[in-house]
């Protein structure tokens, strides 16, 4: 039987920088005809709720839903929706885009220049038990993957595969170095491998580090107890690295990044920090480096993730899987580095 649609729900709210999110209770999103509704099931929680919570990313939008790895159930569908229906197990694609500027509408759609909605960032995202999409942000989720592991695939997966395939790209032969590891790091691991390079990892969790063995990492490097451009010096025949993914942005791992490249060596940001990047032209000269920028992904990227994930090719990192109601304790978690993968909130 089908549940009946509530007309409120609770939401953890975000309300500014320098305050701790609120459970409330909001009204159930009502759909525009192109529209569908989600029962969500699960959510998982990206460090960049910690850049919003820190200020670091600010984009004037609140009070908000936070939250843009979603899955869940469509329960209703709006008229103009006709490949979707309730009952439907979806993962959600946080980028609403025009469909219209050029980066649309050549596949680019992380770039687009008028973005509708963006959910957990300018739009209600998926901390709370409904949130609402336009069908074409939607991607069926085959049945047998786990709901906890795949509600992941929508950010920390795709960018990941947005990174190493379209930005980077890695290619067979290259070393790779990846500088942090977490969510986007252990996806990068395995899409690097499957693309046939050797992967080097640099963390400060032995835990982590050792989960980054796991999923394939051929040489991890402890950032606390070694030096880390000296030691990938030494792991790389004194060459360096051909791809660096740097997802933490902090002026120390900048500057082991720059000095761990080898001759058109790509340094590839993903993560970020009020820090400033400071580099010697020179230096990148002489050795024609290239430094780089990965933001986001697209729809493609999402199907894609969830078909190497489908065929057992992807595995996501699931650390914790907790209530709505623990958000700010999770939160609190992932900021003290306790999270290894992702946290999934439960709603």
């Amino acid at each position: 039987m089908t549940r009946a649609i509530p007309q409120t729900m609770q939401a953890a709210r975000y309300h500014g920088p320098g305050r701790a999110l609120h459970v409330e209770t909001v009204p159930v999103p009502t759909l525009g005809v192109e529209e569908a509704l989600i029962r969500i099931t699960h959510a998982g929680v990206c460090r960049t709720e910690l850049h919003f919570l820190s200020g670091l990313l600010n984009l004037g939008i609140a009070p908000l839903t936070l939250g843009h790895e979603i899955v869940g159930e469509v329960v209703l569908a709006g008229a103009g929706v006709g490949t979707t229906q309730p009952g439907d197990r979806v993962i959600v694609n946080y980028y609403g885009t025009c469909g219209q500027c050029v980066w649309c509408r050549t596949g680019q759609q992380n770039l687009c220049s008028h973005v509708i909605a963006q959910l957990g960032f300018t739009a209600d995202g998926g901390y709370a038990e409904f949130v609402k999409a336009r069908a074409d942000m939607l991607v069926p989720l085959p049945a047998h993957l786990d709901a906890a592991e795949a509600c992941t695939l929508g950010c920390s997966a795709t960018t990941a595969l947005h990174a190493a395939r379209r930005i980077a790209p890695v290619q067979l032969g290259d070393t790779v170095l990846i500088y942090g590891a977490g969510g986007v790091g252990y996806a990068l691991v395995q899409v690097c491998k499957l693309s046939g390079a050797r992967v080097l990892v640099v963390g400060r969790s032995e835990r982590k580090l050792q989960l980054a063995q796991q999923l394939g990492a051929d040489a991890v490097i402890h950032a606390g107890q070694e030096p880390v451009a000296e030691t990938v010096r030494h792991l790389t025949g004194n060459e360096g690295v051909d791809i660096i993914f740097e997802l933490v942005g902090t002026r120390e791992t900048m500057e082991q990044s720059l000095q761990s490249l080898r001759k058109r060596g790509r340094l590839v940001f993903i993560g970020y920090s009020e820090d400033q990047l400071i580099a010697n032209p020179l230096l990148l000269v002489i050795g024609e480096l290239q430094i780089l920028a990965s933001v986001g992904s697209t729809q493609q990227d999402l199907l894609d993730a969830v078909a190497l994930a489908s065929s057992g090719k992807l595995r996501q990192v699931i650390d914790r899987v907790v209530p709505l109601a623990q958000v700010n304790e999770t939160l609190q978690a992932l900021q003290r580095g306790e999270v290894a993968g992702r946290a999934v909130l439960q709603p």
